[in-house]
């Protein structure tokens, strides 16, 4: 009796993390759910193309392209620096998501008008379009850190960050003549998250602070998804507070 005690597994205080309706759904198990965030993810991303474009004379093609390198950025780039292969080759989701999108926005532009003026329509969407933002910088993070050999400690620290970083935002650099210029006035909010957000889940899951801890993938996954979509929601539905005049 005392063995089988022994052998019988510890019990975990903080399954309930993951072991709920909510954590489910942020972490995207099911595909169903992943292609519908996926779907919204290209969608916000299309509107964000399509009002750059606007009241311009651009071929369909362009903004078609355009949406393609914002959509996947991050993930056409950290690829090449790990040497794999670019999400939109590897997943033929991403491709039909963009397309979908970009019909909707092309020949339906009034979609994205009334999802502006339904407050909690636009709030689903920036929850969906965060969630996928989230589990696409815990994927490089962890890819890449799989992949970079440590040098200097004893695993690699900024090359994992950086890919993780920029798998959150590449989009934003590219096409590359851009150059610097998404960040001359600043960091965007999705860069300073993908930023923040790959650092800790890095230094989270190889340190001692993960130790002893069940599941501590999913679960940094959880709080990585929640933090994006806190700061998602200000910032997309116009929750920060204004700034005062001086006078």
């Amino acid at each position: 009796m005392a063995r089988a005690k022994m052998s019988e597994s510890p019990v975990d205080p903080t399954a309930w993390m993951v072991e709920n309706e909510v954590s489910e759904f942020l972490l995207l198990h099911q595909k169903e759910v992943l292609y519908m965030c996926m779907l919204a993810y290209t969608f916000l991303h299309g509107s964000k193309v399509f009002a750059a474009t606007a009241n311009k004379n651009i071929s369909a093609s362009y903004k078609f392209v355009s949406m393609i390198l914002a959509c996947t950025g991050g993930g056409i780039l950290v690829p090449l620096f790990i040497n794999s292969i670019p999400v939109p080759m590897a997943n033929d989701a991403y491709p039909i998501a963009i397309a979908t999108s970009f019909v909707i926005h092309h020949y339906f532009p009034i979609v994205w008008e009334v999802v502006k003026m339904v407050p909690w329509v636009h709030a689903a969407i920036i929850i969906m379009y965060e969630t996928v933002r989230a589990k696409v910088v815990l994927t490089f993070t962890l890819a890449a850190n799989a992949a970079i050999a440590p040098s200097v400690f004893s695993v690699a620290i900024f090359g994992p960050i950086m890919c993780g970083a920029v798998s959150g935002c590449g989009g934003a650099f590219l096409p590359l003549n851009k150059g610097l210029d998404p960040i001359a006035n600043g960091m965007q909010h999705p860069m300073m998250t993908a930023l923040t957000g790959a650092t800790l889940v890095h230094l989270f899951v190889n340190s001692s602070f993960s130790e002893g801890v069940a599941n501590a993938k999913d679960k940094a996954h959880v709080h990585l998804a929640l933090f994006f979509i806190f700061v998602g929601l200000v910032n997309g539905l116009g929750l920060t507070a204004k700034k005062t005049k001086k006078e």
